[in-house]
């Protein structure tokens, strides 16, 4: 059964482990080295542990109260998944002059060769009823000296398991933007030395958009299938600003002929 609130036990040793920290920060100037190590790393133990609970907390407590976890799926799906940056609050809620390379939240990470940046990125709140994710992730571009502009979200290994050629990869979005962009997705998939890609244009119409990517189209080695990941692909993004709402992927298998 889960508990309703905080004992006054549990209350009064975290007011005695809250002024025991102080005491460390306020001393950490004159401590010996030896015992500021040892302190840090008791720091380092508890951030994990803070880290975690705060992400979880805050994904359950957004609104819309779905938490996040609300997916559209299809029939037979056997693996869906939604980023944590569209899922709840991330400790780099926001990214300013974003150099190549620069991650927010876990797993997605921003890629371009300029060589002054004028970009920003960073975590919305969706407020809207129809949204099921409780956050949204808003790219801001200005001057734009590049070539490409990517965003890459690597897929967690559990969407490597199981993976057949039978199968289809459904990436579903919600994407605004303030002018007409032409965005597309690249699948990649690594299996053994080789990475298989598949390139599909996102349809910039209507309020949602989806792609399809059938496996049925690549060789693949089913059994040396290492991991997947997709690429958002901005053309021209000069003076745009782009907000993905949401960005969900599905697995499901390819209806038999």
């Amino acid at each position: 059964m889960a508990r309703k609130s905080v004992s006054a036990l549990e209350k009064v040793f975290h007011k005695r482990s809250l002024g025991r920290l102080r005491r460390y920060v306020r001393d950490a100037d004159v401590a010996s080295l030896g015992l500021l190590r040892q302190q840090r790393n008791m720091a380092r133990e508890m951030r994990v542990q803070i880290d975690e609970l705060s992400f979880i907390a805050g994904e359950r407590l957004a609104l819309p109260l779905s938490g996040g976890h609300s997916l559209v799926t299809q029939r037979g799906t056997d693996w869906a998944w939604r980023p944590d940056v569209w899922r709840g609050p991330v400790a780099e809620r926001g990214i300013v002059a974003i150099q190549s390379k620069s991650q927010i939240g876990n797993r997605v990470t921003l890629y371009h060769d300029c060589k002054i940046s004028e970009m920003t990125m960073r975590q919305i709140r969706n407020t809207r009823e129809q949204d099921l994710a409780p956050y949204g992730l808003r790219l801001d571009v200005f001057r734009f000296d590049g070539s490409f502009l990517s965003l890459a979200m690597d897929l967690p290994s559990d969407a490597c398991d199981g993976l057949r050629m039978k199968h289809l990869i459904r990436v579903d979005s919600i994407i605004e933007v303030e002018k007409p962009i032409e965005i597309f997705a690249r699948l990649n998939i690594k299996h053994g030395p080789n990475i298989e890609q598949i390139v599909r244009e996102i349809p910039m119409y209507g309020d949602e958009q989806m792609v399809e990517f059938d496996l049925g189209y690549v060789k693949l080695n089913e059994q040396r299938i290492e991991k997947m990941w997709l690429d958002l692909i901005f053309e021209s993004p000069e003076m745009n600003q782009v907000t993905i709402r949401d960005i969900t992927f599905c697995r499901h298998p390819r209806a038999e002929l």
